[in-house]
C-alpha cells in the first residue's frame, strides 16, 4: 500500500470508500455469525434487568440464544441457553417477545425434552438414569456452557469467546471518555424494538453523525447548522458539534445537543429546543431539564450570551435535580465537551449521553438475513430512589404515532437505503471524509474481524 493510504486508513481523514458486501451479501451475513458475532463484547441488558437471585434474561443473537441470570446479589453469570443432551433451548423466548425473561425459582432451569435441569450456576441438577452412559458422563459433559459477562455503565455485556479480552479493555477509551456521565445511576424510561426491512448496519448508520440531519431533520436546523467533527476511537467512534471554522470546541454549550440555538434570544431559543426534543423525540432531555430551560426568559434579561444562558441553565437544573433528591453527576463541562455528542460502541451500539440522561441505540440482524434487522431505541434517566417507571420491551410498528417525528425521519431513510444499496447504479459509499468518520471507522474494524471490505483511498 502506499503511504498515502496508510496515512487514510491510519486517521481516516482522506476520502474513502468501501464495497456494500457487508450490507447485502447473504454469505457476509452468514460468516457474521462466526467472524464477528461469536467474538465481540455486545450489550445484551441491563443490571435492573435483574434485581434478584434467579432472575433471568435471555439475548437473542444469529442462531445463539445467551441466559443471563443474577446467581447471587452481587453475580451475574451467562450461560448458552442450550441443554448439553440434545440442544433443545431451554427457555424458550414467546412469540413476538425481544428475548425472554422470568424467575428460575425452584424449578431451576428445566429442559422440558428428557428433564434434565440445572442451578443458577449452571450445573447439572437432576438427570435421569445416569447409570445408563457407563460412568462417562462428567460434569464437563453435563454442565452449561458458560459465555463471558461482564458489566458497565449499568449495561450487560456479553461476550462468547472464550480467549476475548476484558470488557474494560475493550471498551476504552470509550469506557474513560463517558465515566463521568454514571449511566449505572441512570435507570429505564422507556425502550421499543421493531423488525426492521434494512442491513443491522443500516439502521445503525442512520444514527451515526449529524451529516444527515440538514436533509432529514429540517425543522432542527433552527438550532445550529449541525457541523460535526468525527474521531476514531480504536474500535469505536465519537462525534461532537464544530464551531464555524471547523475547529474542535471545548465549550459544552456548543458540543453537546444542548447548545442555545442560532436565534438572537439564547434563553427562547434554548427553551424551545428543550421542548422541540422532548415532544419530536421523547429523549435527549428530560422534564426537569425542559421546565428549567422555560424558566430562562424570566431569570436572565434579554441579550444575556448564550455561555452565559448554558451555564445558567445547568446550575439550575442541578439544584431542581437536588431539590428532588437526584445527585447530579459529578461532571465538569470540560468533559462533556471532550465526551462530544455521541458515541459508536463496536459493534451495534450508538449512545447520546448527557449529565442526567442517555438516548442509546442497538441494531442486531434478524437471524442471518442480510436486508432484516432487530431496532431498538432505549431512554435511560436518572430518577429519584425508588421512583423509576416500570418499563417493558414495547413492539412497535414504524411509524411517526409510534415512534415520534424524529425517529420517523430517520425510518424514512433506512429500507431506501438497503434497496438502493443493491442498485446496479450504485457505485460504492463516499462517507464524508471528517463528518462521518465513526461509519468508515465501523467498516475499518468491520474488515479486521471478516478479513474483507477494508475501506480503500478514493480515486
Amino acid at each position: 500500500m502506499n503511504e498515502r493510504a496508510d496515512i487514510t486508513l491510519e486517521d481516516l481523514s482522506e476520502p474513502l470508500t468501501f464495497p456494500v458486501d457487508a450490507y447485502t451479501s447473504r454469505e457476509y451475513a452468514e460468516a457474521e455469525a462466526d467472524k464477528l458475532w461469536a467474538k465481540v463484547w455486545q450489550h445484551a441488558g441491563r443490571v435492573e434487568e435483574i434485581p434478584a437471585v434467579g432472575d433471568y434474561i435471555t439475548y437473542e443473537i444469529c442462531h445463539d440464544s445467551i441466559l443471563i441470570v443474577r446467581t447471587a446479589p452481587n453475580s451475574i453469570k451467562a450461560y448458552h441457553n442450550v441443554c448439553p443432551h440434545r440442544g433443545r433451548r431451554l427457555v424458550r423466548v414467546p412469540e413476538g417477545a425481544n428475548g425472554a425473561r422470568g424467575n428460575a425459582g425452584k424449578q431451576l432451569f428445566f429442559c422440558g425434552y428428557h428433564g434434565w435441569s440445572f442451578n443458577l450456576e449452571g450445573e447439572n441438577a437432576e438427570l435421569m438414569n445416569r447409570e445408563d452412559w457407563q460412568g462417562t458422563l462428567t460434569d464437563e459433559h453435563t454442565c452449561l456452557s458458560e459465555v463471558s459477562v461482564d458489566t458497565w455503565g449499568g449495561w450487560i455485556f456479553v461476550n462468547m469467546d472464550p480467549d476475548c479480552i476484558p470488557l474494560r479493555e475493550y471498551l476504552e477509551p470509550a469506557a474513560s471518555l463517558l465515566d463521568p456521565f454514571e449511566f449505572e445511576k441512570m435507570r429505564y424510561r422507556f425502550r421499543q424494538w421493531v423488525v426492521f426491512d434494512c442491513n443491522w448496519k443500516v439502521a445503525l448508520e442512520a444514527f451515526m453523525e449529524p451529516y444527515h440531519v440538514a436533509a432529514t431533520h429540517p425543522q432542527l436546523t433552527k438550532y445550529g447548522d449541525f457541523y460535526a467533527w468525527s474521531k476514531a476511537q480504536g474500535l469505536h467512534g465519537n462525534d461532537g458539534y464544530d464551531t464555524p471554522d471547523h475547529g474542535e470546541e471545548d465549550a459544552a454549550a456548543t458540543t453537546t445537543v444542548h447548545r442555545t440555538g442560532k436565534g438572537a434570544d439564547a434563553r427562547a431559543m434554548m427553551a424551545e429546543m428543550q421542548k422541540e426534543f422532548w415532544e419530536t423525540v421523547g429523549a435527549s432531555t428530560t422534564q426537569v431539564l425542559v421546565d428549567a430551560a422555560a424558566r430562562l426568559v424570566d431569570e436572565l434579561p434579554e441579550g444575556t450570551p448564550a455561555p452565559e444562558v448554558h451555564h445558567h441553565w445547568l446550575e439550575s437544573c442541578k439544584a431542581d435535580y437536588a431539590a428532588l433528591g437526584v445527585e447530579w453527576p459529578q461532571i465538569s463541562e470540560g468533559q462533556m465537551a471532550e465526551a462530544g455528542l455521541a458515541w459508536h460502541v463496536f459493534p451495534n451500539m450508538s449512545i447520546l449521553q448527557g449529565p442526567v440522561f442517555a438516548l442509546y441505540y442497538r441494531t442486531r440482524p434478524h437471524g442471518t438475513d442480510p436486508d432484516k434487522c432487530i431496532y431498538e431505541a432505549v431512554a435511560i434517566e436518572r430518577y429519584p430512589e425508588g421512583e423509576e417507571p416500570a418499563t417493558e420491551w414495547l413492539y412497535a410498528e414504524p411509524t411517526e404515532e409510534n415512534w415520534r417525528m424524529v425517529i420517523a425521519q430517520d425510518f424514512s431513510n433506512m429500507e431506501l437505503v438497503q434497496q438502493g444499496l443493491k442498485s446496479r447504479g450504485f457505485r460504492g459509499n463516499l462517507p464524508n471524509p471528517y463528518q462521518e468518520r465513526k461509519v468508515t471507522n465501523l467498516h475499518r474494524n468491520l474488515a479486521k474481524y471478516m478479513g474483507a471490505g477494508e475501506p480503500r483511498p478514493l480515486e
